[in-house]
C-alpha cells in the first residue's frame, strides 16, 4: 500500500460521451480530450489510482449512452463525462489494504489512461498474469463470466441438450458454445458473415453454424439445423430471431437471456409476437445479471484457466490499438465489424 500524498500530475487522454444518442450511435457522438490525473489517493482514504492497460468495448454500452426516463439497471452516462466499462489495469497508487501499487487488476473503470477510483470494490485482482492480460477483458474478465453462469446456472444445461447460440462468434457466444461442447451437448450458432460462420466450425468446435443475413425464414433455418427442437436458447440478439426461436423449442426448453443487440439502436424496441410458445411448451425464458456472480469469480477464473492451458477453450480477440481508436471499436460492434472480443489496448507492457 503506497503511502498518499500529493503525486505527479500526468497528462490523461479521456473518451467522453458529447451527447445523448438516439437511433444508430456514431463515432462523433464521442471525443477524445486531452485531461489530467493525479498519481494519488487523498491521505486517509481506501481508493486507488490505476494505469489502464486495455478497455473492453461491450454492446451494452450503447444502452448506457441514451437518457432514460426511467431508470435503467445501470446508470446513464453523462455528456461531457468519461465513458466506463470493464477493463485490464495496474495499480499506481493505493490507499487500500488489498491492492498494492504494481498489481494488476480487472474491472470497473473508465476509458481514458488513468482512473481513480475511490471504492475499489468491483475490482479483481488477476491471479494468472502468464495469460494474456488482454483475456481479462473477455474469456477470464466479465464476459466469461456471462457466459459461464448464463449457460451452466440459468440454462441448466444436461448432457445432450440441444443448444443454439445466437451472436455466437462475439465475446460472450464464443465462450457459450464451447463450454456446451465440453459438456456433452450438440451446439450451433448463428453469426453474421461466412468468416464468422467459419471459425464457429472449425476454432470453436461448434457442429453447425448459420450466416442469418443469408436465411430468408429464420424459422425454417432453425428447422433445419434442429429438427427435433432447442432445448437451450443463449439469447443475445432478440427481434425476429427471439421469435423463430420460440417457434422451435422444445419442452421444457430455457431460454437464457444475455442481451439483444437487435434493439439497442431502435427508437420503438420491437414487440415479440410468439410468447404464446412458451406455455405449450413449458419453456422457461430467464434474464440475468453478471453481477450476481461476481461472489463465484475466483472459482470460475481457476477453472477457465485451466480449461485455456489444457486447449480446451478457444479465444479470438479483435484488438483496436491506441484511445483514440475506441469510439471507432465501440460503433464497430453493431454493424457486426469485429471478428471476436472487441476491445481497445490503451498501453502496452
Amino acid at each position: 500500500m503506497a503511502a498518499a500524498g500529493e503525486g505527479q500530475e500526468v497528462p490523461n487522454r479521456q473518451v467522453v460521451l458529447k451527447r445523448y444518442v438516439t437511433g444508430f450511435p456514431t463515432e462523433e457522438d464521442m471525443e477524445v480530450v486531452a485531461g489530467a490525473a493525479r498519481l494519488a489517493v487523498p491521505p486517509g482514504t481506501a481508493g486507488v489510482v490505476l494505469k489502464n492497460l486495455y478497455v473492453s468495448c461491450d454492446p451494452y454500452m450503447r444502452t448506457r449512452m441514451t437518457k432514460h426516463d426511467q431508470p435503467s439497471y445501470i446508470p446513464d452516462f453523462v455528456p461531457g463525462q468519461v465513458l466506463q466499462n470493464f477493463g485490464v489495469s495496474r495499480v499506481v497508487a493505493s490507499g487500500h489494504p488489498d491492492f498494492k501499487v504494481g498489481d494488476l487488476v480487472w474491472g470497473m473503470t473508465g476509458w481514458e489512461e488513468y482512473t481513480s477510483i475511490p471504492n475499489p470494490q468491483l475490482l479483481f485482482k488477476i491471479n494468472h498474469p502468464e495469460i494474456p492480460l488482454s483475456y481479462y477483458t473477455g474469456v477470464l474478465g466479465m464476459p466469461g463470466l456471462t457466459a459461464y453462469f448464463g449457460f451452466f446456472d440459468v440454462g441448466k444445461h444436461k448432457k445432450g441438450d440441444y443448444v443454439f447460440v445466437s451472436a455466437a462468434s462475439g465475446a460472450v457466444g464464443q465462450i457459450v458454445g464451447q463450454l456446451a461442447k465440453l459438456t456433452g451437448c450438440y451446439v450451433v450458432g448463428s453469426a453474421g458473415s461466412d468468416e464468422k460462420v467459419n471459425l464457429l466450425k472449425t476454432k470453436f468446435g461448434f457442429d453447425e453454424a448459420f450466416n442469418y443475413k443469408k436465411e430468408p425464414d429464420l424459422n425454417a433455418a432453425l428447422k433445419r439445423y434442429f429438427p427435433e427442437g432447442i432445448d437451450i436458447y443463449f439469447e443475445n440478439v432478440g427481434g425476429a430471431m427471439l421469435d423463430a426461436v420460440l417457434l422451435n423449442m422444445r419442452l421444457r426448453g430455457r431460454i437464457a437471456v444475455c442481451g439483444m443487440i437487435s434493439q439497442y439502436n431502435l427508437e420503438q424496441p420491437e414487440g415479440v409476437r410468439n410468447l404464446m410458445c412458451l406455455v405449450g411448451k413449458r419453456a422457461r425464458m430467464e434474464g440475468f445479471m453478471v453481477g450476481d456472480y461476481f461472489g463465484e469469480y475466483r472459482r470460475f477464473e481457476e477453472e477457465m484457466v485451466g480449461y485455456l492451458k489444457e486447449g480446451k477453450i478457444s479465444y479470438v480477440e479483435d484488438i483496436a490499438d491506441g484511445l483514440e481508436k475506441a469510439p471507432a471499436a465501440l460503433i464497430g460492434l453493431f454493424s457486426g465489424r469485429n471478428v471476436g472480443k472487441q476491445l481497445v489496448a490503451v498501453a502496452r507492457e
